[in-house]
């Protein structure tokens, strides 16, 4: 190996190496060697074999400096790289942590100090995602258990009454929610389902319809309205009063122009933030689908048939779930059997898809709310378990037979012409034209919807987006989209 080579190699060798390595290198020119050349030289002048003279003890402390002085630059220089690589990760680290966290990591004056907090906040965030995991998983669990009992005990449809519950109380954070079933009579209310707050089933709680009353009036006007303050306060049961807080939401669930009963919200105690137009016609939608469900398992024998309406019920509490995307399912709906008429389907696809776009999202229920409503762009971590969701919808709905031809649409509404999406990651013509239908109408909603961390597209930018995506979705289907679109005339 000539001279070159070696040069090369020891360079290449010395980047290479550990910082403690380098230090131990660099420690050793800038100390050890000059100590002993001047040990050295010391003990050669005392046995009287060696005489430094004037000239060579400069040329000996030049040689020492220079030595010293290139050691602390090598030195300096690695001090720099480690401060360098710091203010480099930096900006990784604030859209990892968040610009709080990283604020009070940079208080630090010690750049070490500031590393090592760096890492630990990452580390914890990591073990923070790793719970959500969990949490999403007994999460999915839970609902399959729930689903699975209301299959098995079908003569009744509590277990779906309360699934139901749940998930309206959860799209409304901080609320309690509870469902009251008129009884045969029409003389009282009996509370069924309670979330949000402690409830025994087992002693329903029962509310006359005395004359004047605001419930009763709810039921004979038909109508969602907000209750205040001064109606809970003369509410001498304590056990209610937990349930019922002002202001209180109540919607009335009809079915056939008959009421069958109450879905109502509670505000959490010290929440006096008032209801919006949103919950308000969430939760009257979701009172409307839930007395379908309820009357058919009064009066229909078909199992299947009660099932079918709570699912839909159900789709309905997942379109409110995620606060930014409520009216979500009825969009999708418009935009999917827009294209298919344009197309000229028949009316059994028409139907299909339809049915298809209301369910679409149903996986959904098995996502926590910490991702479904959360202001901000998923992480990685969160995009897993958000991805889950066209199987646990497939997995919802395989059980009815008159729903099992719309499982190929709710598994493979996220996936792609060029194998991109999932969760089959299908490819060209593995994917239907009714599925190619749906996932456009899908993308132009989330398209044109707000969202916290940017502002909602125009239609026409929309349609430069979907025109971009030409090898991931079907070109034909999105300019019969944009055709169709624009026969509409703009919202004022």
């Amino acid at each position: 190996m000539d001279r070159k080579n070696i040069k090369i190699h020891f360079v290449a060798s010395f980047d290479d190496a550990s910082i403690l390595r380098k230090f131990s290198i660099l420690f050793l020119i800038s100390s050890i060697i000059p100590v002993i050349v001047i040990f050295y030289t010391y003990f050669q002048n005392e046995s009287g074999t060696y005489t430094i003279s004037v000239q060579d003890l400069g040329n000996a402390m030049i040689f020492m400096v220079i030595g010293v002085l290139t050691a602390y630059a090598s030195m300096r220089s690695l001090i720099v790289k480690t401060i360098q690589i710091s203010k480099e990760n930096r900006k990784a680290l604030e859209n990892y942590l968040g610009p709080q966290v990283l604020s009070d990591i940079d208080q630090e004056q010690n750049e070490i100090v500031t590393l090592s907090r760096s890492f630990n906040a990452i580390t914890q965030q990591l073990e923070e995602n790793i719970r959500n995991l969990a949490i999403a998983k007994r999460t999915l669990q839970s609902v399959m258990i729930k689903v699975g009992q209301g299959i098995s005990h079908m003569e009744n449809i509590d277990t779906f009454l309360q699934l139901i519950v749940e998930s309206m109380s959860s799209a409304a954070i901080g609320k309690v929610g509870t469902l009251m079933l008129l009884n045969e009579t029409g003389t009282e209310l009996v509370v069924k389902a309670v979330h949000g707050t402690d409830y025994n089933a087992e002693k329903p709680i029962r509310i006359k319809l005395s004359d004047g009353s605001p419930f009763g009036r709810l039921i004979t006007e038909k109508n969602p309205q907000v209750l205040a303050k001064d109606f809970l306060d003369k509410i001498d049961n304590p056990d209610l009063k937990k349930i019922l807080a002002a202001p209180l939401l109540c919607a009335p669930m009809i079915c056939q122009g008959k009421v069958g009963g109450l879905l109502t919200l509670s505000k959490a105690e010290g929440d006096q933030e008032k209801f919006q137009e949103d919950d308000i016609n969430f939760l009257s939608s979701l009172a409307s689908q839930t007395g379908i469900a309820i009357e058919n398992a009064k009066v229909n024998s078909n199992i299947e048939n009660t099932y079918l309406e709570t699912v839909f019920a159900l789709a309905f509490a997942v379109d409110a779930k995620e606060k930014y995307r409520r009216g979500h399912i009825e969009r999708v709906t418009d935009y999917a059997v827009t294209i298919g008429k344009s197309l000229g389907l028949d009316d059994e696809d028409l139907t299909t898809l339809k049915d298809a776009a209301h369910l679409h999202d149903l996986g959904k229920i098995g996502i926590p709310d910490s991702i479904l409503q959360k202001d901000a762009p998923l992480t990685d971590e969160e995009w897993v378990v958000m991805r889950r969701h066209p199987e646990i919808g497939e997995s919802i709905i395989k059980p009815i037979r008159s729903l099992q031809h719309l499982c190929d649409l709710i598994r493979h509404h996220h996936e792609k012409l060029d194998g991109s999406g999932y969760p089959d990651r299908l490819m060209g013509q593995d994917i239907s034209a009714l599925v190619r239908i749906l996932t456009v109408a899908d993308i132009f909603d989330s398209l044109t919807s707000e969202r916290p961390y940017r502002t909602k597209k125009s239609r026409h930018e929309a349609f430069e987006e979907l025109r971009a995506m030409k090898d991931k979705i079907d070109q034909d289907i999105v300019e019969v989209l944009v055709e169709a679109i624009n026969k509409r005339p703009l919202a004022s």
